[in-house]
Formats: C-alpha cells, sequence, structure tokens
C-alpha cells in the first residue's frame, strides 16, 4: 500500500508516516520545508517540497501519484479566516479533486468532533473554523471516492492507551494523538470500512477491536 499524506510534518500525520512505514507501507507526504524533507528522509519517508495554500489540485496530484490512499491531516486550529480557508476548506476540496486525478480512490480525512469546545464562548474564528470543517465534511461524503470521516475529540499529547471508543457518535472527551494515529492506521488497512463518518474518543475497547467493530 502506498499512502500519500496532507499534513505529515504535523503530530497526527507524522506518528501515522511512522506507524505505516513499520507496518511495510510506502508513506509519501508534502512539507514546507527542506528540514523537513531531511528529517523524514532519514526515518525512510519520501517527501515533496510545496505549500499546499497555494498548489493547485494538479500539483498536489503529481505529488501523490501511484498512492493507493491519501489522508488528510493537515488542519488550521482555528487560526486566521484566510488560514483557516486555505487549509481546511479549500485544502480538502483540492485534495479530493488530486485523488480523482491520481486515481487515488481511497480518502481518509481527521476531521472535528461537532461538540468541540461548545462549552467555551468561542471567538468568531473559531466558529469560522468549525463552519469550515463542516463544509469540507460535506464535499468529502458527496465525492465519489471510498471516504473516510474520522472525528477525534480533544486532541492531547498524552501517552498513547491503545484503546478507544469509535462509532457514528461518540461523546467529546480527549484523546492521545498517538491513538488517532493507529486508528488511522487501522482504517487504512481494513478496506471494508468506507464511506462512514466515524468519531473517536478514549475508550475501553483496543483499537483493531474497535474499528472492525464498525464494518458493515
Amino acid at each position: 500500500m502506498k499512502v500519500f499524506i496532507l499534513g505529515i510534518s504535523g503530530a497526527i500525520g507524522a506518528l501515522l508516516a511512522d506507524r505505516l512505514s513499520a507496518g511495510g507501507a510506502e508513506v509519501h507526504g508534502l512539507v514546507r520545508k527542506p528540514a523537513q524533507q531531511v528529517d523524514f528522509a532519514a526515518r525512510g519517508v519520501e517527501t515533496t517540497l510545496g505549500e499546499l495554500s497555494t498548489m493547485s489540485a494538479a500539483d498536489l496530484a503529481r505529488a501523490a501519484a501511484g498512492s493507493d490512499a491519501i489522508v488528510y491531516t493537515a488542519g488550521s486550529n482555528g487560526g486566521a479566516r484566510e488560514v483557516t480557508k486555505a487549509i481546511d476548506g479549500d485544502g480538502v476540496t483540492k485534495a479530493l479533486e488530486a485523488a480523482r486525478l491520481a486515481g487515488a480512490n481511497r480518502f481518509v480525512l481527521v476531521s472535528v468532533l461537532p461538540e468541540s469546545w461548545r462549552e467555551r464562548d468561542n471567538p468568531d474564528e473559531v466558529e469560522y473554523y468549525f463552519a469550515v470543517k463542516k463544509q469540507a465534511d460535506i464535499a468529502v461524503t458527496r465525492s465519489d471516492l471510498d471516504w473516510v470521516i474520522l472525528r477525534p475529540s480533544l486532541l492531547v499529547d498524552d501517552p498513547a492507551l491503545g484503546t478507544i471508543s469509535l462509532g457514528p457518535a461518540e461523546a467529546h472527551g480527549e484523546i492521545a494523538r498517538a491513538d488517532v494515529a493507529e486508528t488511522l492506521t487501522e482504517l487504512l488497512l481494513e478496506p471494508r470500512i468506507r464511506r462512514q463518518i466515524l468519531e473517536l474518543n478514549t475508550g475501553t475497547t483496543p483499537i483493531r477491536e474497535a474499528v472492525r467493530a464498525n464494518v458493515y
């Protein structure tokens, strides 16, 4: 399996790259800085240098050529509106088109739980972020690709537990980024999970078992 990761230099993307590579997959990703290319090369991961916000769908397709799957883990985390639109909105639609052009039928998007931060008095930029993420989810579900949307709860840098709660609807709590990366790995290895939105939270079910429980 060859997997192209958008957001590979982020915490989840890097963890996912390492797990996939350790399992024998061929991993490629997009990075912004030459130093990142050097780092990933030392880990046996090939990268393309480029800026997601300015690249065209055709540019992305060339970078992802030969891939079986594209995983979109890039995100702006609710910053300036123009960045949110470029990364969380336009970036996803470009990646969908790139997947079609490159013949990568499998498309996995890391999104957010709709309930995230609802207990807070959010600034306009954060509310805009959630609105853009929702529109990106809609775009993915309306594509003709073999898609999966994963909506993790609050991301933390705690050690992996190896157990989760995963399903069409989950409570909003928190989840270690390492457990998100492992869940993504198992989803990519389970082709029977397709065209599904899955929400992810900390739980007590081993990750592989939790993923297989969502095969219908």
